[in-house]
């Protein structure tokens, strides 16, 4: 029997190429190209990843024992490693994506899936540490796409995206200060391939039902929840709508309704 972990990453790989192949071979002006992500052009973007992957792989080797980089520069948008990066040629900076990502992958397939990790917010499981690089490609990569124009094609490895912004629910109300909702909930969702996903409480009177990729956007903050096709009920589930984040920190300053 195949290892879950093992095809977790081999997803993790398989989104990390994707955006490769979509991004790599654009020219260098696209590259210059601004991005929803305020501040960030579509190289910093990739820096980000490449500078983050790195930090992933100390972690994961034990190099390092928490997080590190991400130093905001004088605008307050980008690190220090992301504002140095923009003297990198567009090839010396694939290769440097390429390279970070490569390393991460080996250190991820040495470690269980069950061993604890740590990170920017409380220590997770390898499991859940590979999900949230999984997560980060994503939804960075959506930004990334967007200021290049170039329209996302999506996958079922939305699946492990959904799950993330599932299980953070209590997360998303605490790093609000906010006491967490512990109605049971029902998040009910169609991958691209048709196929159905569920997590939660079937017979749960909250319920959030729609497309993955809506859901996906709404807990990585790629969109404001009214301006999805979700479906949802008053009370807790809406509530979880306007919470939800998956990734670790502090809340991010999200999308606003485009009615507003």
């Amino acid at each position: 029997m195949s290892d879950p972990y093992q095809q977790l990453i081999d997803d993790l790989v398989a989104e990390q190429r994707y955006l490769d192949a979509q991004l790599a071979d654009l020219g260098d002006k696209v590259w210059q190209n601004d991005t929803p992500c305020r501040g960030w052009m579509v190289r910093d973007v990739i820096a980000h990843l490449a500078e983050v992957d790195e930090s992933a792989t100390n972690v994961a080797t034990g190099a390092a024992q928490t997080m590190s980089g991400g130093e905001r520069s004088e605008d307050g948008t980008r690190s220090a490693l992301q504002d140095s990066s923009r003297h990198m040629t567009r090839t010396q900076l694939v290769d440097w994506w390429r390279a970070a990502r490569d390393r991460m992958e080996v250190a991820l397939r040495s470690r269980d899936g069950r061993d604890r990790l740590p990170w920017a917010g409380p220590p997770m499981s390898a499991r859940s540490f590979a999900t949230a690089r999984l997560m980060e490609c994503w939804s960075h990569g959506l930004d990334a796409l967007d200021g290049a124009g170039v329209e996302p094609i999506h996958s079922d490895r939305l699946q492990h995206i959904a799950h993330l912004g599932f299980i953070t629910r209590q997360f998303a109300y605490q790093t609000r200060g906010m006491e967490p909702n512990s109605e049971p909930l029902w998040v009910e969702l169609t991958l691209p391939s048709g196929a159905s996903w569920s997590r939660g409480e079937e017979d749960s009177i909250n319920v959030v039902s729609g497309a993955a990729v809506d859901f996906c956007r709404v807990a990585t903050q790629r969109i404001h929840y009214k301006d999805t096709d979700l479906s949802f009920t008053p009370g807790a589930a809406e509530e979880f709508l306007q919470v939800a984040q998956a990734f670790a920190g502090p809340p991010g300053e999200g999308r606003p309704p485009r009615s507003d």
